[in-house]
């Protein structure tokens, strides 16, 4: 199979021609076009004086061109707003280390894990087991993280930031806990500014095991994204609907597929070593300023479709959990 360079600087990366395709049809990505916006973007981040040690490197710049295909202005107001919830959460975002002992706990139990074999699209399955998290050990802070560091750890992948992700979320097991560990002010900050802040490519979400208590919150949720991304959720009723959405290699075996959780979550827990030292080193990289960032609309006064504020209505969803009971 026909290979191509692809970085220039910090090693090289060979892609597959077939890969290539999927990058020229889907994000308008040719040889050409990259190097152009990869010596725009670069220029401008060299440039730019409310940036501070932020990598230059291919691989890290075509996080942000790949998810805006190619739009050199999205692109830099991407990044400027993945620097800025890094900053606005350190708490949540930054010193991602998966030796850290509360932090290696929630990825040793299994609540969060991308599956080693990729499907029959070459995307990477993200796995999030609620079983996998205790919310009277854990708190939200803990949960945010091991996200933050998926999703890190998945985005230096250059593979993985041309075919997208897809997510096969298990909600057995879900208490009331799991909802009220979240201050609701903040689930709705982190909610929104995650989805225009983090270059992913998010392609596919398969539910299952939603207890009926918690589908209207689903609905909630989808009513917030775009209408590609409503389109792309899907809740099944069983593990054998799951099986026609998902391929059986890329679930665990307790799923319905045929490996073991405990083996993908000690492979998961190998690719978290091999990209550690490259994690932690994102903190070094600093914002110093947000006035670049163009915002249609400032946080407090967006509304939604209903008028009612964001806060306002996770604040009454909060409050109407902490009535329910989960079976």
């Amino acid at each position: 199979m026909k290979e191509t360079k692809v970085l220039e600087e910090g090693g090289v990366a060979l892609l597959p021609e077939s890969l290539l395709k999927i990058a020229k049809r889907e994000l308008r990505e040719d040889k050409c076009t990259r190097e152009q916006s990869l010596e725009q973007l670069r220029n401008w981040v060299l440039k730019n004086e409310d940036l501070q040690n932020v990598r230059c490197d291919d691989t890290f710049l075509l996080r942000f061109l790949r998810a805006k295909k190619f739009s050199v202005p999205m692109a830099e107001q991407t990044l400027l707003k993945y620097l800025n919830i890094r900053r606005t959460f350190p708490h949540m975002a930054t010193k991602l280390d998966f030796l850290e002992p509360r932090l290696s706990d929630v990825i040793e139990q299994g609540y969060i894990f991308a599956v080693p074999k990729r499907d029959k699209h070459g995307r990477r399955v993200v796995i999030i087991n609620a079983k996998g998290l205790n919310p009277k050990l854990h708190t939200s802070c803990d949960q945010a993280k091991a996200h933050f560091l998926t999703y890190e750890c998945l985005m230096e992948d250059q593979e993985t930031q041309i075919t997208g992700l897809s997510h096969v979320g298990d909600f057995a097991g879900v208490t009331t806990s799991h909802v009220t560990n979240w201050n609701p002010t903040e689930f709705a900050r982190i909610f929104k500014w995650g989805e225009q802040s983090l270059p992913m490519r998010h392609k596919e979400i398969h539910l299952i095991n939603v207890p009926s208590t918690l589908k209207w919150l689903i609905d909630f949720v989808k009513n917030r994204v775009s209408s590609k991304m409503k389109n792309r959720l899907i809740i099944y009723g069983s593990e054998k609907e799951l099986m026609k959405g998902v391929d059986a290699e890329c679930l665990p075996q307790e799923m319905g597929g045929t490996m073991p959780m405990r083996q993908m979550i000690e492979l998961w827990k190998q690719e978290l070593a091999a990209k550690r030292d490259m994690i932690l080193a994102l903190d070094e990289s600093i914002l110093l300023s947000d006035r670049g960032i163009q915002r249609r609309s400032s946080y407090n006064s967006e509304k939604t479709s209903t008028g009612t504020n964001f806060v306002s209505q996770i604040e009454s969803i909060e409050g109407s959990f902490r009535k329910l009971e989960f079976d």
